[in-house]
């Protein structure tokens, strides 16, 4: 569902059906507009929610109609996802003949191909979109449909039937996306390793999640050179390691989760400053970045090369444990291993960050009340069952994670839940997540084309969190324009 640095949906079943019962009539790049635009928002989001209104009670009159329509789809995805897109699109088109969706599965430079459709007045109905990259420089231009209004009207969804942090505002009272679930992080771990080891595994519940202490003191005694000694040990070589207690992905998807669970942010609550050079968020930081080059418990940069994904790198025991979001969980489902999964460490507070796409609809649409309704059904858990039981998605419908027997559909005795996930996933989504920085901070793509390269000597041992971030906060702060709404 989401693109991932270093590194994201599927649809189908009975509910879906339901779903398109209501469809009687008939779904990386920043553009830089946040700034030649600022003058015309004022106006122009009250315009836009005047629209969106009359859109939502034009398209719900229409809804009467047997014309045929056709509703363009465009969305990126694994062939597993694309597959799954268009089982729910047959499905679409078979239970109403009057509708044909024209799915466009765009698989490179997605970003681009959307702003040149932009450009021409060519944009698709409903589109797949990642906040940071496209979808917030498109709705400062006022493209996208409100879709409050349509969660308002709706008697079969609105925002307290959706899990958190996965609807998309590009200010107060304008919703611009919905994700069709969310994507959490996690510790994955070998269990036949820690079984050898003669140490207890980490924690699934949150409440009993290790602390930074703890965490690193196992790392360091899974953590072996090539002659069999552990990072605790007299004469270990941390230039010769063969298994590594933990697997570091260094992109800010990671990171935010500890720079919150210590108590920090992006930016300050206002809005106002830069938040990655304060205290709380240099602390997380410097102590990711000692894993890799004060504790060698984790590989470095150059290591990293060497080390394959996470199911390879557990299954093969290159690695004893692993930071990596609930996706994972499908390549490690097919692999012929004893995995599991753990809440993250905390260095305060239990935190996991929530990733997610979302699925927006331009306000160009001439039938807004039917993309709506393609919208509804693209993000209805019963539709992406496949998905979801696979591993590569979870629910966007709160009462999946509440309701004993939903919960049982995607979660019981399956290869890709573990008996670690309910506390280690769903627990600390439904309690303990936060909100991706790029569904709140404004130009974030900006305020990180700064701050990356300070990071990478952080990650390389040239500079401390502190030198590194203080050295660039000046020119960040630059970038910063303030927070935007989030639920």
């Amino acid at each position: 569902m989401i693109r991932k640095q270093a590194k994201p949906i599927s649809l189908f079943l009975v509910l879906l059906l339901a779903a398109v019962t209501l469809l009687s009539g008939c779904t990386k790049s920043d553009s830089g507009n946040a700034n030649t635009n600022a003058s015309q928002n004022g106006a122009s989001n009250a315009a836009g929610n005047a629209d969106a209104n009359a859109d939502a009670e034009n398209g719900a009159a229409n809804a009467g109609s047997s014309e045929p329509i056709t509703l363009r789809l465009a969305a990126w995805g694994s062939p597993d996802e694309i597959a799954a897109y268009k089982v729910a699109i047959a499905r679409i088109e078979k239970a109403k003949p009057n509708i044909k969706v024209d799915f466009q599965a765009i698989s490179a430079d997605y970003d681009t191909k959307m702003t040149t459709m932009v450009a021409g007045n060519d944009e698709p109905d409903v589109a797949m979109m990642e906040s940071a990259t496209i979808a917030f420089p498109l709705a400062e231009q006022g493209k996208f449909l409100n879709l409050q209004d349509y969660l308002d009207k709706d008697t079969e969804i609105n925002m307290d039937a959706l899990v958190p942090n996965i609807t998309y505002s590009a200010e107060p009272g304008n919703v611009i996306g919905i994700g069709p679930g969310p994507e959490t992080f996690v510790l994955y771990y070998n269990e036949d390793v820690f079984k050898d080891a003669g140490i207890d595994p980490p924690p699934a519940d949150p409440a009993n999640a290790w602390t930074w202490d703890q965490f690193v003191d196992v790392a360091k005694r899974l953590t072996i050179d090539n002659k069999g000694r552990n990072a605790t040990e007299t004469g270990f070589d941390p230039k010769n390691i063969k298994q590594f207690g933990i697997n570091l992905p260094t992109w800010w998807g990671l990171y935010s989760n500890f720079i919150y669970s210590n108590g920090g942010d992006f930016l300050s609550a206002d809005g106002k400053t830069l938040g990655l050079n304060q205290p709380e968020a240099v602390e997380a930081i410097q102590k990711l970045a000692d894993l890799i080059n004060v504790d060698h418990v984790a590989p470095s940069p150059l290591q990293a090369k060497n080390i394959p994904g996470t199911n390879v790198a557990l299954q093969t025991k290159k690695v004893a444990m692993a930071f990596d979001g609930q996706w994972a969980t499908t390549a490690l489902a097919q692999s012929k291993f004893n995995y599991n999964v753990a809440a993250l460490p905390v260095m305060k507070e239990p935190v996991t960050t929530v990733v997610a796409g979302m699925f927006s609809i331009f306000k160009s649409t001439k039938h807004p009340q039917e993309s709506w309704e393609l919208l509804k059904a693209l993000i209805d858990p019963e539709a992406s069952l496949d998905m979801l039981t696979a591993g590569t998605w979870m629910p966007s419908h709160k009462d999946w994670y509440t309701d004993a027997d939903k919960l049982a559909k995607w979660t019981q005795d399956l290869p890709s839940r573990p008996s670690g996930y309910k506390g280690a996933v769903i627990d600390m989504l439904l309690s303990h997540s936060h909100a991706t920085p790029t569904a709140y901070v404004k130009n974030f793509n900006k305020i990180m084309d700064v701050i990356n390269p300070a990071m990478d000597k952080v990650w390389l041992g040239k500079q401390s969190a502190k030198e590194a971030l203080d050295a660039v906060a000046a020119k960040a702060q630059e970038q910063v324009q303030g927070r935007r709404d989030i639920k």
